[in-house]
């Protein structure tokens, strides 16, 4: 609809509203309709057809020629997120305003394609009415977030030079958004640097920007100090600043901060927010602390959400307790909650980690009988996994199959089933298929294939998925791939070939994964040479360990050399090796 028609319509809409009296009373309004009464009809609108409907009267009664009540109207049809209407309307603006500029650029800045608002602020920029504006504060957060949005640190970088330059880098507002930009941007040195600028004009928002920007980094330890900084300079603190000192508390597993944190929500009174009850009983969970978290839970006076019931649910799961786990879904039935895809996958996966199978397996048939779900990717790629640890692979094969949107990540566990279950021909076959359909692998896939691979001493096929992980996906091996590769080539016989490629890696073994394969190798067919070389690059990593004393004091005596031959020394060293006892589970009728 061109705009000349739009106008049309809208006053054809005007004049229905005004015969019928509906919606609003325009009929008393008329040509006395004035700025206060657009405002106050503009608040209550929330639909299109409505904001047409007032925007058809201003037309008609020539509102749309005078600056506040457009300017109104555009700021409120940009909130409501209609930007293709917004920019219809601006078009028509003969010599817009900074707050008509500004409301564009938020409106933009929010919305689906936010590169439009970097496009709209060079072209305002680049207009002739630039030069009677003068850029504020709102103009450069709006910017600023657009930029955070889609991590373009060249243009924030831009945007933060004019930002100095006309002094809007003074307003918090300015200043916190540009430590917002370049943390989500990883540049955290930048972000430290604006911060300690901003002085005393730091709020309780620039500590939070600050505090998430090194939790996405991993630094907890430095989360932790700054919250105590926080706490010491009196600014308050907020709900996004509890989540972030939590999320840090849980990765370090200190139960000491997360105690002192459960404290402060108690003495605030934060524990009525669901979120941070969550964040606690997942901080606790993390921990082992699986009494604190059930304790949480349960003096929780507000209605318990499914976003809350699965953070307890995989705090019993990831600790071990599978089958209190599987109690507490019951529970959450019982309570009148569904579970959600969510609930299940993340139940399924604690069953495969700790071995429970069988009660995965159990849960899963309780609950699709009763309630048959959606097989979307993440719960379907669960269960694939499950079902092919428990060596169950054509039921395996049958969920894989059932998942209406499968991702990468369904792909891989499928592959490193059939790997899994001794079918490295159907993982390849499968990694095929996946190709054809448009799917690009990753650095999981491959390590699966080559798994695969390996179990299958399938040589030629391992190297070629190497080489096509690089030449063709552009992807840098780790340690595991070439692992992998070490292992395959050990189980062919090939000792030298791997010996070599070990010695010709551009990636550190910082854990000799792959030298320790290739010692295991030597065992098996008896290169007591090879095995010597193979230890002393072993020693060089960590210093040895005494599995690679035993493993190489297995290979003397399978050969039937004698280890006084090695040496005093060498003997004399071996003996003082003790080797750590180990351990094993299983269950048994859902009992450890």
């Amino acid at each position: 609809m061109s705009i000349r028609s739009f106008s049309v319509h809208c006053g054809k809409i005007s004049r229905t509203l005004r015969e019928n009296h509906r919606c609003y009373s325009f009929s008393k309004i008329s040509l006395g309709f004035n700025h206060e009464d657009l405002v106050s009809s503009l608040r209550s609108c929330e639909e299109v057809n409505q904001i047409a409907q007032i925007h058809g009267l201003m037309l008609k009664i020539g509102l749309d020629r005078i600056s506040f009540p457009v300017s109104k109207l555009l700021a409120h049809i940009c909130k409501q997120g209609l930007m293709d209407y917004a920019s219809s309307v601006f078009r028509l603006i003969e010599n817009p305003n900074l707050f008509m500029f500004n409301s564009m650029l938020r409106g933009f800045s929010v919305s689906r394609d936010p590169v439009k608002c970097l496009l709209f602020f060079n072209c305002m920029r680049c207009g002739n009415h630039i030069e009677e504006l003068l850029l504020d504060q709102f103009t450069f957060v709006s910017v600023l977030k657009s930029c955070s949005s889609l991590r373009v640190a060249s243009a924030g970088l831009g945007i933060h030079a004019l930002g100095l330059k006309s002094g809007c880098d003074l307003f918090l507002n300015v200043g916190n958004a540009l430590v917002h930009f370049y943390c989500v941007c990883g540049r955290i040195q930048d972000a430290h640097q604006v911060f300690d600028e901003l002085c005393e004009r730091k709020d309780v928002v620039s500590w939070s920007s600050l505090m998430w920007g090194y939790l996405s980094m991993a630094e907890y330890n430095l989360v932790i100090e700054l919250f105590k900084k926080l706490c010491s300079e009196s600014c308050g603190v907020s709900i996004t600043t509890i989540l972030g000192v939590l999320q840090a508390s849980g990765e370090i597993r200190n139960p000491s901060v997360g105690e002192l944190i459960h404290a402060l929500c108690i003495k605030i009174g934060l524990l009525s927010n669901l979120s941070v009850v969550t964040a606690l009983i997942s901080t606790y969970g993390k921990q082992g602390h699986i009494r604190s978290a059930r304790s949480i839970f349960d003096e929780i006076d507000a209605e318990k959400d499914v976003i809350l019931w699965n953070c307890l649910i995989d705090a019993y799961g990831k600790t071990g307790f599978v089958q209190e786990a599987s109690g507490l879904l019951k529970l959450m039935k019982h309570s009148g909650i569904k579970p959600s895809s969510s609930t299940l996958a993340s139940f399924l996966s604690s069953c495969s980690a700790s071995g429970a199978l069988d009660v995965g397996q159990s849960v899963v048939h309780d609950f699709f009988e009763e309630n048959p779900f959606v097989l979307d990717a993440v719960l379907g790629t669960t269960m694939v996994d499950m079902y092919a640890k428990s060596g169950l692979l054509e039921k395996s094969i049958a969920i894989f199959n059932r998942i209406e949107d499968k991702d990468v990540k369904s792909w891989t566990a499928m592959i490193s089933g059939y790997g899994l279950n001794g079918k490295p021909d159907s993982a390849i076959s499968l990694f095929v298929q996946m190709e054809e359909e448009g799917y690009t692998p990753n650095e999981v896939t491959f390590l699966a294939l080559l798994n695969s691979c390996s179990h299958g001493g399938m040589v030629s096929e391992g190297t070629r998925l190497l080489k096509r992980m690089v030449d063709d996906y552009k992807l840098t091996p780790k340690i595991e791939h070439y692992g992998c590769v070490i292992d395959l080539l050990g189980r062919a016989g090939m000792l030298e070939e791997a010996y070599e490629l070990l010695k010709g890696l551009r990636v550190s073994d910082t854990d000799g994964t792959g030298w320790r394969a290739l010692l295991g190798a030597c065992r098996v067919y008896g290169n007591i040479g090879l095995a010597e070389r193979v230890k002393d690059e072993v020693e060089k990593i960590d210093g040895g360990h005494p599995a690679d004393e035993l493993a190489l004091g297995s290979i003397y005596a399978a050969v039937g050399v004698e280890e006084r031959d090695k040496g005093d020394e060498l003997r004399s060293h071996r003996y003082l090796v003790k080797k750590e006892a180990g351990c094993s589970r299983i269950d048994t009728s859902c009992h450890f």
